[in-house]
């Protein structure tokens, strides 16, 4: 029974097999390919479409120019304050009062907080009615001075009373150096009271709140005073860079510019203040610090930069965007646009370079014109179509290689799906 059902089943799926192979579909799509094959095209709108796409390729291009080229070295800083103070008491007490709000700018001697002064303004006081006291007892002294003086002049007192007498008042005249220093150091402490601001800088959150019985050994402080304007970067370059950064130094502060992280909106233009008197041995790099004047608060304490250190100019350049710049196996290229409207590629030798523009030192004139686009479907003397003339500078350094440039357009593309699918129905062979 089993072996019969076996048989039954093959039958069925040769038969099967049979319709398909031999079926209408087979007979329409000979029929179909019988009739494309006489007329020797196909009847869909755009032609054959297994031929790909032909015609000029779209391109963008731009300008070859002279141009003075800064030789720059990058780096990536951090942004330091040029002075950051951790306000403390100098004394005991409680805290009465804060004089600033968080985030406040404030200026240099402006009171930041106020510590209970009664006790020291007491200390104070006493030093003063000690000194006055003194300074009676003092006048008194010289007065009886000057009377034993006389008396011994006409012999009616003895010498000896009168040398006591004298030592009394130099003895009275140090206590009162001595009560006038510690009047001196009253006033300080009491002074110190009034916590004041030692710069002018920009106050941060506080630490303490009001009411806090503050000591004069208390680790942390009541709040953090950075001073932004101006303000430091601090950054390293490799050992090799070092004498042409000296060379740059000796003519003058060289020029460092502070950059975001996209590498091109420029945070502030500032000057190297100083290069360290020493190589870090264990990464081969020196120290550079430059000084930024940062009105605008674009530079933050603690932020990372990207650093554009200028160190030379090359003058006359011919520059072409980096987007132009091609590379093969025998180095670097571009394409130059013909006056018959086609491209010839043109070996060059590139001098320096970085993400928006290169320096090309032979092989290329400052007349001709490049491809910027389009470089998939390129090759030596390929007709061109210039789709745009890209302007050098910025807006055509930032230029990249397009990279569906070589593909046809969305009308193309849908046309070219119905005549695959209208083929596909008749029979026809993809």
């Amino acid at each position: 029974m089993k072996r019969r059902q076996i048989v039954v089943l093959l039958l069925l799926a040769l038969a099967g097999a049979a319709a398909y192979q031999f079926g209408p579909a087979h007979w329409l799509g000979r029929s179909a390919l019988s009739e494309r094959d006489g007329r020797g095209v196909n009847r869909s709108a755009g032609g054959d479409s297994s031929r790909g796409f032909e015609g000029p390729t779209p391109v963008t291009v731009a300008q070859a120019r002279v141009a003075d080229v800064p030789v720059t070295i990058d780096a990536v800083g951090a942004v330091q304050a040029l002075n950051t103070v951790t306000i403390r008491t100098q004394v005991d007490g409680r805290l009465i009062q804060l004089g600033f709000t968080e985030g406040q700018d404030v200026r240099k001697g402006d009171v930041i907080a106020l510590i209970d002064p009664s006790l020291y303004q007491a200390q104070y006081d006493q030093a003063v009615a000690k000194k006055a006291q003194d300074e009676a007892t003092l006048a008194n002294a010289r007065i009886d001075l000057v009377r034993y003086q006389k008396l011994t002049v006409g012999n009616f007192g003895s010498q000896q009373q009168y040398a006591t007498q004298k030592a009394l008042v130099t003895q009275l005249e140090a206590q009162i150096r001595g009560d006038q220093g510690a009047v001196d150091n009253t006033k300080a402490t009491l002074d110190f009271a009034t916590i004041r601001s030692p710069i002018d800088g920009r106050t941060g959150i506080r630490q303490v709140d009001v009411g806090n019985i503050l000591h004069a050994s208390d680790q942390t402080g009541i709040v953090v005073i950075t001073q932004l304007k101006p303000i430091y970067v601090t950054f390293t370059v490799p050992q090799q860079a070092l004498p042409m950064v000296q060379k740059a130094q000796a003519g003058g502060p060289s020029i460092a510019n502070a950059l975001a992280p996209d590498n091109a909106s420029l945070l502030g233009v500032g000057a190297v203040a100083v290069i360290d008197n020493q190589i870090d041995q264990t990464t081969g790099t020196v120290r550079i610090k430059a000084t930024y004047p940062n009105e605008g608060l674009t530079l933050w304490p603690g932020q990372f930069v990207n650093v554009r250190l200028i160190v030379d100019v090359i003058k006359h350049a011919t520059v072409v965007p980096a987007a132009a710049v091609q590379r093969g196996p025998n180095g670097a290229f571009v394409y130059v646009l013909n006056d018959d409207a086609t491209v010839s590629m043109r070996p060059i030798t590139l001098g320096r370079q970085d993400e928006l523009q290169a320096v090309v030192t032979s092989g290329l004139n400052a007349a001709a014109k490049v491809a910027t686009t389009g470089f998939t479907r390129l090759t030596d003397g390929a007709a061109v179509q210039v789709a745009e003339t890209a302007q050098n500078g910025a807006a055509d350094a930032k230029t990249a290689p397009d990279k569906d440039s070589a593909q046809p357009a969305d009308g193309e593309r849908k046309q070219h799906k119905r005549d695959w699918r209208r083929g596909e129905k008749r029979g026809e062979p993809r």
